[in-house]
């Protein structure tokens, strides 16, 4: 049975160009904010919620383009995707401890870089600073377009997918039924623009601002250049970088149980 996020969990609200959904569980006293990567949604974070919903407020974005956020929105820049969780950020209280997988990882480092007062903690799931070869971002186009859509059922999903069962699992609640079956909820040329500015350069002076206690949690199969992480670690001598065994770039999702135990004993620290 697929873990999903209640219903009544789901608010939303308007900012600019969009309309931006979220998921808002739990009522502990601190509040994690939970950024999803490229092409995912906020249900990926479902397991990590379920697990600290009883100890803290956990509140997951469907970034703009993505899941039930608008679509198509005029916009997206970085500085775009900052501006919604800042905007998310003031609205549910601050601070929070802003958690970002691959891109949202990306984002919530600007954030925090931009916003010190909101955010009291920082935790990179298989994030960097950003920058790459100009092959990544046609590896990343034709993987987005490539998709073989409709599929008939999470089976079929998964066996394109070609991942983990925990994995297919959570990217199979991220679809939604349509015509003759799964869809993605988001758009391939929507996304290739989004990513696009994260491929172009690396942000090194936003990773230097950065003031909260700040953890790298990366895969042992990560799709990290190893030497920018080294080089991350180096610039700030201060955080931490944690390696997740057996996982891959979707680590909280290939190893649930070890990405909440590394993420529990962060937000005891």
């Amino acid at each position: 049975m697929p873990i999903v996020i209640e219903a009544g969990a789901w608010q939303t609200f308007s900012r600019a160009d969009v309309e931006l959904a979220y998921a808002d569980v739990g009522d502990g006293p601190d509040t994690i904010v939970l950024l999803h990567g490229l092409a995912g949604t906020a249900e990926e974070w479902s397991g990590t919620m379920r697990a600290l919903r009883g100890s803290h407020r956990l509140v997951a974005l469907d970034q703009r383009g993505h899941g039930r956020s608008t679509r198509r929105p005029r916009e997206v820049t970085r500085d775009a995707y900052v501006g919604d969780v800042v905007a998310l950020i003031e609205r549910i209280g601050a601070p929070v401890t802003l958690v970002g997988q691959s891109m949202g990882g990306h984002t919530a480092m600007l954030v925090a870089a931009e916003n010190p007062a909101l955010v009291s903690k920082l935790v990179m799931v298989e994030a960097g600073v950003g920058g790459a070869e100009d092959d990544d971002l046609d590896g990343l186009s034709r993987w987005l377009h490539g998709w073989p859509v409709p599929f008939a059922d999470r089976d079929e999903f998964a066996d394109f997918f070609d991942g983990t069962p925990s994995a297919a699992q959570a990217w199979a609640d991220g679809l939604e039924i349509g015509p003759g079956g799964l869809l993605p909820r988001w758009d391939a040329d929507v996304l290739v623009e989004a990513i696009r500015p994260v491929l172009v350069m690396p942000r090194w002076r936003a990773w230097e601002k950065v003031t909260a206690p700040t953890e790298l949690v990366v895969a042992e199969r990560s799709l990290l250049d190893a030497a920018q992480v080294e080089r991350m670690a180096a610039t700030r001598p201060g955080i931490r970088v944690r390696t997740v065994a057996g996982a891959g770039h979707d680590l909280h999702l290939d190893r649930p149980l070890e990405w909440v135990s590394a993420l529990r004993e962060l937000l005891a620290t």
